[in-house]
Order: C-alpha cells, then sequence, then structure tokens
C-alpha cells in the first residue's frame, strides 16, 4: 500500500507541525505503507519523508521540472519522478497512491486535497482520503464544510468521504479499513 501526503513546503510556526509529520511517516514505514509526496526536502514535506526513510520505509517524490531546478528535490528518495508540470505531478501522485492524507500546508495542499476528494465524488477512483487535524490546524475548514453540506451544497455522502483525526496511527488505521464504494455517490450526483 502507498499513501499520497499533501503537506506544507513550510514547517509551520509551532514545533508541533513537524513532530505530526515525523510521527506519520515513522506510522507509514513501522506499517510498511510506501510514501508518495511532493519530492521536495524543505517543510513539513521534507519532515515525513526524512521520518520514512529514516525508519527504512519507502519514498517515492513526484516534483514537477521548475520546482526541481531550484533545487528543492529531495535526492535520497527510493524513486523521484521529476514531471514538466503540477497537473503531471498530481496526476502521477494520484495513480501511484491508494489513500490520500494531508498534513497541515498552505493552498497548495488544500487544493490537492480539493482536487483528489472531487475525482472521489465522481467516481473517478475510490480512493478514501483524510486529514490529519494537528492542533486543530483544520477545524475551522472542518467547521465550513459542515456548514456548506448543511446549506444544500455538499451531498452528507459527499462530505462523509474526507475523514478527520489527530492522530497519526488512527488516521491510517481508519483510512486502510475504510470500504470506499462510491457507486451509490456517484448515482446521486
Amino acid at each position: 500500500m502507498k499513501i499520497c501526503v499533501f503537506a506544507g513546503s513550510s514547517i509551520g510556526k509551532e514545533p508541533i507541525y513537524a513532530r505530526a509529520a515525523q510521527d506519520l511517516g515513522a506510522v507509514l514505514a513501522s506499517a510498511d505503507i510506501g510514501l508518495v509526496y511532493g519530492g521536495a526536502k524543505i517543510g513539513l514535506m521534507g519532515q515525513v519523508d526524512d521520518a520514512v526513510l529514516r525508519h527504512g520505509g519507502t519514498v517515492i517524490g513526484v516534483i514537477p521540472q521548475v520546482i526541481a531546478q531550484v533545487e528543492v528535490a529531495h535526492e535520497g528518495l527510493t524513486e523521484l519522478h521529476v514531471v514538466p508540470d503540477m497537473h503531471s505531478r498530481k496526476a502521477t501522485m494520484a495513480d501511484l497512491s491508494d489513500a490520500f492524507v494531508a498534513l497541515p500546508g498552505g493552498i497548495g495542499s488544500l487544493e490537492e486535497l480539493f482536487e483528489v476528494w472531487t475525482w472521489t465524488q465522481l467516481g473517478i477512483h475510490t480512493k478514501p482520503l483524510g486529514i490529519l487535524n494537528v492542533n486543530n490546524f483544520y477545524s475551522g475548514l472542518l467547521a465550513f464544510l459542515d456548514h456548506v453540506r448543511d446549506e444544500g451544497f455538499l451531498k452528507p455522502g459527499h462530505r462523509d468521504l474526507l475523514q478527520s483525526c489527530d492522530s497519526p496511527q488512527t488516521l491510517i488505521d481508519r483510512l486502510a479499513n475504510l470500504p470506499m464504494d462510491t457507486s451509490s455517490v456517484q448515482s446521486k450526483l
């Protein structure tokens, strides 16, 4: 199994974010789950990939050529795919992964999460996805998503596709055991 992790290119203001990324990396490696991620050695991306490698796990990075050229690509990975652009990056990461997790991050991480969530909703794939809600980082977003659902702009079944947890181990266990049948979701579009 391989899990794609979306994470910030910054480590954030609080040390708890880096610790959570490191903990997630350790959990993935100990469960023999490969990491697929954006290929950079900086920020929370670098924290999670280094933790997986440090614990003997497999890491596949996918990075656009333009970002690799500014010397942020992690050269010590199991595999590094240099792709032409961001669209290729996201498609490749999705193809290589069995599930998705979002660590804290900025608009890029959010955009990646929302895109794969949309793909799940549309039945393009049936891969589970979740948020690691470290330090309540995503609590405001989760409340907003509940509001979107309550106002009738997001079907309850679509909202339920996105799992959330504050523990790396619990989130990985939940995603690994989540039955993903989007046929009922597709029929209600």
